[in-house]
């Protein structure tokens, strides 16, 4: 099942002003009666992945979503592509620490909650913000694409609701003598890891994306290698370009998005960096249907060939956004 329905332009029908500013004012409100409390309001890692049905639906998801976006996993233990992507999810909520709260509902347990949302395939992802619901995506989705949905999810919730997470107690929960943070996971990856970097050295671009590819096979988080891969592709998409003819096409045709993603390419492995984002921003600000999302797909991948801690990206990130709603 493709994933679709991945932008979050639909968050603009929830942006009515009398309910964003309703839900604001109760977020902020309660902020101040915990402070006023000494409550820190402080959760357990474990509460950002909680199992939810239609019992306590109301309790976990919509009153929760007064301060946190919640983000609804609909699965099954049959569905092969929900074993594929509720991991990622689970991986990501911890990651995030706090931004949104993930709510896993069993369909076939909670078979209401499936009629109520009109789900009619999974798995099938949506948010609640603020007590407003809106679809996500349906489909094992790729990574890339779920981190922008999230992204932009918490920043509407941040600046049209008010909603700035939840604070968690990393020690919260913990065993006594018990570290609070995990052992960082070490894998048997440093020969292709090494193997790689010398594949890249010798120009063999497709040699190190394989070797990259076999290690987030076995360890999908693994940043290095995530990192490496990005840049293997990159190298490998312009090896063969020609500079001036690709630069002369990008300026004469301003509307041909394979032309504009060919320059930003360009423009990153140049060190142009902010030349390669602002180009692509501004072809998905300009175009429609396949034409943007491969825009946007494309930057995706360049986010990921810098960094998502890099501070270009994230003011990227803010304009992908500012032009997708």
């Amino acid at each position: 099942m493709q994933p679709r329905n991945m932008s979050m332009s639909g968050v603009v029908d929830l942006a009515a002003v009398k309910a964003a500013g309703e839900a604001k004012a109760k977020a902020e409100q309660a902020r101040a009666e915990a402070a006023r409390r000494g409550d820190t309001g402080a959760v357990p890692p474990s509460s950002l992945v909680i199992d939810v049905d239609e019992a306590g639906f109301e309790r976990d998801v919509l009153q929760r979503s007064a301060e946190v976006p919640v983000v609804i996993d609909f699965w099954a233990e049959w569905c092969e592509p929900c074993k594929q992507l509720s991991p990622v999810l689970e991986r990501l909520a911890r990651e995030y620490n706090g931004r949104f709260v993930l709510a896993k509902v069993d369909v076939d347990a909670n078979q209401m909650l499936m009629q109520q949302f009109q789900i009619q395939g999974i798995p099938a992802v949506f948010a609640v913000v603020a007590g407003q619901a809106l679809p996500l995506f349906q489909g094992a989705a790729p990574e890339a694409q779920i981190r922008e949905t999230l992204d932009q999810l918490i920043q509407v919730g941040e600046q049209r609701f008010g909603l700035t997470g939840i604070t968690v107690d990393a020690e919260a929960g913990a065993e006594p003598g018990e570290d609070a943070e995990p052992e960082e996971r070490v894998g048997p990856y440093d020969a292709l890891l090494e193997a790689a970097v010398r594949a890249l050295d010798a120009d063999d671009f497709g040699g190190a994306a394989q070797a990259y590819r076999n290690v987030l096979a076995e360890d999908p988080g693994n940043t290095e290698a995530k990192l490496g891969l990005a840049q293997a592709e990159l190298l490998a998409r312009v090896k063969g370009m020609d500079p001036q003819q690709v630069r002369k096409e990008a300026a004469e045709r301003a509307d041909d998005v394979p032309a504009q993603i060919a320059a930003a390419d360009l423009d990153l492995v140049g060190g142009h960096v902010e030349d390669a984002f602002g180009r692509l921003v501004e072809a998905v600000r300009r175009t429609t249907g396949e034409d943007r999302d491969a825009a946007r797909l494309r930057l995706l991948e360049l986010f990921e060939v810098i960094g998502s801690d890099d501070p270009r990206v994230t003011a990227a990130r803010q304009a992908l956004a500012r032009v997708l709603f």
